[in-house]
């Protein structure tokens, strides 16, 4: 019974390692390259005007 839910506390604390190790890779991430794109288009379009 004791090594069942050791199982289980070892389990859960296993997952929510790995949910914050996501949510930190995710926080140091640059912007998106579609988002960085998007305005993008905006600069480049005044660029090429004569």
């Amino acid at each position: 019974m004791l090594a069942r839910r050791f199982t289980i506390v070892c389990l859960l604390l296993s997952l929510f390692g790995m949910m914050f190790a996501i949510l930190v890779t995710e926080a140091e991430r640059p912007a998106r390259a579609r988002d960085v794109a998007s305005s993008c288009q905006f600069d480049c379009l005044n660029h090429f005007r004569p």
